[in-house]
């Protein structure tokens, strides 16, 4: 079964932050904000997911937020003010998710 998962994070270094990113990338999530990523995993990938950001970042200066949501969920999420950033995220890519 597969969840529709929101990573948001706050790393200090930027070459930690790059591979964060990059991990959420081969997950096929996609990039919604400068340190946000959007996507659908299944549990076992998320949970996998979750391990190998953990190995990455400092404990002590990071953190990393991963957010399960059923699609029910998901439909009552309000988007505020200015949204998603246009330079990352088409409608396109929106509609896969709203």
């Amino acid at each position: 079964m597969s969840v529709l998962v929101w990573i948001i994070y706050d790393i200090v270094e930027d070459n930690v932050r790059a591979r964060v990113a990059k991990t959420c990338k081969q997950y096929g999530l996609e990039r919604v904000q400068k340190s946000a990523f959007l996507g659908k995993l299944k549990m076992s990938r998320f949970d996998e997911l979750s391990e190998k950001c953990l190995d990455l970042i400092n404990e002590d200066e990071d953190s990393v937020y991963l957010f399960p949501f059923c699609q029910d969920d998901f439909r009552k999420i309000k988007v505020l003010g200015q949204g998603f950033d246009k330079k990352l995220i088409n409608e396109e890519i929106l509609s896969k998710f709203f």
